[in-house]
């Protein structure tokens, strides 16, 4: 139960950073408005940090859907524990866009376009292509899963003197932080680089139930981009971790 409740909170301050840092850069007269890209980036990057910090120690901060799936077709997750993390995920990911929406709850309530309101929720492509789209996804998140499994150590004990990789905290908060932000910066131009279900999904539920003036729809027939890519890469990655392990071992 402490693990469910650290995958709770990491995920919700992640998307609480996250989600805000895009608010405080998109909405109208905050301080932050028109910042640009990388501080965007930056702030989801620092998200991330913070996320990883808090639930490193007690889960391995997986704080991300595709990176529990990942873990558990390799073996280093027991399978058992993957819906009660997923759920915890999804529902801090909700939580943390609840928190959003009350922070800068004047300034949705001053910003006119539908499209600015949804975007400091969920993703959306910079040119509607749902192949091109979902491949994008899959390529991001494939980079997130492929490094935590061949750079991270194991850290959780789990009872017997047996240590297994149990997620992003693995790394450490600052490396996986860079490499969260590297991706932004690279790869994040397509589609906003979701690479994370709960950090998409749990938002835009939230967007679809909130009251917002001028909000206009949440985008459901995208909506399966940013679940299926990054549960696609982290498989893909997977499978190659795999793979290389048998060819080596």
């Amino acid at each position: 139960m402490n693990q469910i409740i650290a995958e709770f909170i990491g995920t919700m301050l992640l998307v609480l950073l996250g989600n805000g840092v895009v608010a405080n850069v998109l909405l109208q007269d905050t301080k932050g408005h028109a910042g640009g890209w990388i501080v965007i980036t930056l702030g989801w990057g620092l998200g991330v940090f913070v996320g990883v910090a808090v639930a490193g120690p007690v889960s391995g901060a997986h704080i991300n859907p595709a990176v529990t799936i990942g873990l558990a077709v390799t073996g280093l997750f027991p399978w058992g524990s993957v819906v009660p993390f997923i759920i915890a995920q999804l529902l801090g990911g909700a939580a943390g866009a609840f928190l959003v929406w009350v922070f800068y709850f004047h300034h949705f309530n001053r910003t006119m376009d539908p499209a600015v309101k949804l975007a400091c929720y969920s993703t959306g492509p910079a040119i509607r292509r749902p192949v091109n789209n979902l491949v994008s996804e899959i390529i991001g998140t494939f980079v997130l899963i492929f490094v935590i499994l061949y750079i991270s150590e194991p850290v959780m004990d789990l009872g017997d003197g047996q240590q297994v990789k149990m997620g992003m905290g693995t790394l450490g908060a600052l490396p996986v932080a860079l490499l969260v932000t590297a991706i932004g910066l690279s790869l994040g131009g397509t589609t906003g680089y979701a690479i994370n279900p709960a950090r998409d999904l749990g938002p835009r539920v939230m967007h679809a139930i909130l009251p917002m003036n001028h909000k206009g729809g949440s985008d459901w027939p995208y909506a399966w981009i940013p679940v299926a890519g990054p549960v696609a890469g982290a498989l893909i990655a997977a499978v190659v971790y795999l793979v290389h392990q048998w060819m080596v071992g």
